[in-house]
């Protein structure tokens, strides 16, 4: 078992930056792949970011590649998602997941462990 517990969510104006963390506990943070979801009111769960266990390959979706960056601590089992330039569109609840394997990285159905998520408003 892997427990997730993100953080670092807020209100934000449009353009403005934050930083979301993510704390794991429980097995070997080291071993799994992870990423970052998120979710807005009425729409699907999309994949923002991933990051393979060692941290040597590092994916981003085309809405958030060159304002985010996505990182991982693996002495501290923290993972990190910096967001700039944020929009108004990317108002969600943001979610960290882990899994084994890089397969599908970007595929929600696939990950194992997930946390409560924190809520993201960027108001215009």
């Amino acid at each position: 078992q892997v427990q997730l517990v993100e953080s670092g969510g807020g209100l934000v104006q449009a353009g403005g930056s934050l930083r979301l963390s993510c704390a794991a506990s429980g097995r070997t943070f080291s071993n799994y792949y992870m990423g970052w979801f998120r979710q807005a009111p009425g729409k699907e769960r999309e994949f923002v970011a991933a990051i393979s266990a060692i941290g040597s390959n590092i994916y981003y979706a085309d809405s958030v590649k060159g304002r985010s960056t996505i990182s991982k601590d693996n002495a501290k089992n923290t993972l990190y998602l910096q967001m700039n330039e944020l929009k108004p569109e990317e108002t969600a609840v943001y979610y960290c997941a882990a899994k084994t394997g890089p397969i599908r990285y970007y595929d929600s159905r696939v990950y194992d462990y997930w946390g409560q998520g924190t809520q993201v408003t960027v108001s215009s």
